[in-house]
């Protein structure tokens, strides 16, 4: 297996700009391919930053989280990332697509975290994705000769992540809400975080869900008393995603001939929920738009759970609602904490290579999982529904009901590669798909389905929120 990787990496080639740059400077390098197992603390982390004075680059290595705050301080400025566009132009004068962790290349200062130079040597993009440079630490100090150095980054092993103690959220939700707000709260959590009161709607839906003998009759009278939410209703049947043959006269024949009971119910319960938090305006570059990715996760989870042997195959229209729920947690953060949430942008931009849980914690004490899944529970949402929310992002997660996380981590991942949502591209675990029992290939076919249906998966997330 060795012998094939590096007959690969003999393969692979970086930009000749960059090539020939290196060879200029007396850089020796190595090429290889851009895997999963690398050492975190070897690949170098490149960031383009700027404010009034001028763009600023900033080296770091991938077990470490980018500080802004620590960076001001620093160097007495308000640095941000720079715009996808602007960093794309930089690049193009060199024919790269990504960007390099080459200060004379790039005509650019830096400043670079002095634990680079600890490492052997190190791993840089090349400019060319999926390809790196290894590089030695004498060469790395030559590169690196006109930069200055600091400690900039915060060790990814001191933010202490709680994906796995349910049990602690409510104090430490609390315990964030306390800091944030500069004074001791003793009120219970309900009375600390004034979150809206479920919709009427949506609590009718809620009954209809755990009836056992709810009929069609029963979820077309809940959504008909809700004019705008049958309105949507009838539209999504009609969008060209489902394809219904004929025109959609009610909501009734929306759910007869288009939708089904099962999807009426969540659909119906999504948009009611949706109704009570809107996304802030303020998000991270490139983010997917939140309801956007919202149903790409439903439908991609909707394929998976279909892709399941029958009898392991959990609640589908449960799934779907993870699916459509699983970043909730999200708005419920920029509604808790609407002053921090510019800075929990700016610092996924400043941090391409973490997952927003990494950031959340470092900043606040809490991650938007923890808070989304707590307003599950206090809104008496399934259970299965809130440890979808709790531990998508829990690998070791092994408890009753486990697939539920497992598929939104399933389809979260798959939907990354694809360039849909944010965070970092990372191989998907064969533990994963196996613990599921689906095939990698299926699990591939079932993305492609889903974006190929891209256009009309817009128009239905236009449904839920207009300007999103």
């Amino acid at each position: 297996m060795n012998e094939a990787n590096n007959a690969l990496d003999n393969l692979l080639q970086p930009p000749l700009v960059i090539v020939q740059f290196l060879q200029k400077l007396g850089v020796t390098f190595s090429v290889r391919r851009k895997t999963g197992n690398l050492p975190a603390a070897q690949c170098v982390q490149a960031v383009m930053l700027e404010d009034a004075v001028g763009p600023l680059l900033v080296l770091f290595s991938q077990d470490q989280l980018l500080d802004l705050s620590r960076l001001a301080d620093l160097t007495g400025r308000k640095l941000v990332t720079v715009t996808a566009e602007r960093q794309q132009r930089m690049l193009g004068k060199h024919g790269l697509d990504q960007l390099p962790a080459l200060p004379p290349l790039l005509n650019s200062p830096c400043l670079y975290d002095d634990r680079l130079l600890k490492a052997p040597s190190v791993f840089i993009e090349s400019g060319q994705s999926g390809v790196l440079l290894e590089i030695s630490r004498a060469d790395l100090q030559v590169l690196l000769s006109k930069s200055s150095a600091a400690l900039l980054g915060e060790p990814l092993k001191n933010i202490k992540l709680n994906l796995d103690r349910p049990d602690d959220d409510r104090s430490e939700i609390t315990h964030a809400v306390q800091a944030f707000t500069a004074r001791r709260i003793q009120q219970r959590l309900e009375e600390t975080i004034e979150i809206p009161p479920l919709p009427e709607s949506a609590q009718k839906i809620i009954k209809l869900r755990v009836d056992p003998n709810a009929t069609i009759d029963d979820i077309t009278g809940v959504v008909e008393t809700d004019p705008a939410l049958a309105a949507q209703v009838i539209s999504w049947a009609a969008s060209p995603y489902y394809a219904a043959p004929g025109k959609i006269r009610s909501v009734e024949d929306a759910i007869v001939r288009v939708l089904g009971f099962d999807l009426v119910i969540n659909l119906a319960l999504g948009l009611a929920l949706g109704k009570t938090l809107s996304p802030p305006k303020d998000q991270p570059q490139q983010s997917t738009p939140y309801w956007h990715q919202a149903l790409y996760t439903a439908a991609v989870i909707e394929g998976l759970t279909r892709s399941m042997p029958r009898a392991e195959r959990p609640e589908a229209g449960l799934t779907y609602l993870a699916g459509l729920l699983h970043n909730f947690g999200y708005l419920v953060l920029a509604y808790v904490f609407p002053p921090h949430l510019s800075l929990i942008c700016r610092h996924i931009e400043a941090n391409p290579h973490l997952t927003h849980n990494y950031i959340e914690h470092h900043l606040l004490g809490i991650s938007s999982d923890q808070i989304g899944a707590w307003l599950m529970r206090s809104w008496d949402m399934p259970e299965e529904l809130a440890n979808a929310l709790r531990f998508q992002n829990d690998p070791e997660y092994n408890e009753v009901n486990a697939a539920y996380p497992r598929l939104v981590n399933l389809a979260v991942h798959l939907l990354r590669n694809r360039g849909i949502g944010s965070g970092p591209c990372s191989e998907i675990p064969q533990s994963l798909l196996d613990s599921l029992q689906i095939n990698r290939d299926k699990a591939e076919a079932v993305v492609s389905e889903v974006l190929a249906a891209e256009v009309a998966l817009r128009e239905l997330a236009s449904l839920i929120h207009p300007t999103h």
